[in-house]
């Protein structure tokens, strides 16, 4: 189901989630299992799954918006 609010997000083995937001905001979330990756990708809601088990649980650092 599309997000309101995730634009798109992907995995980079071991433990690195990149997130876009649909304002272009591009971060990097670290430290995050791969089971939580899959666990995301398979949910109903992605933006209430990032904000129930990934927002305010890993460190992140913010990268260049997308264009």
């Amino acid at each position: 189901m599309p997000s309101s609010v995730i634009k798109t997000f992907r995995f980079f083995p071991p433990d690195t989630l990149e997130i876009v937001f649909v304002s272009g905001r591009r971060y990097r979330y670290l430290g995050v299992p791969p089971q939580l990756h899959a666990a995301m990708r398979a949910s109903f809601s992605r933006g209430e799954f990032f904000n129930a088990h990934i927002r305010g649980r890993f460190d992140f650092v913010r990268v260049q918006d997308a264009a």
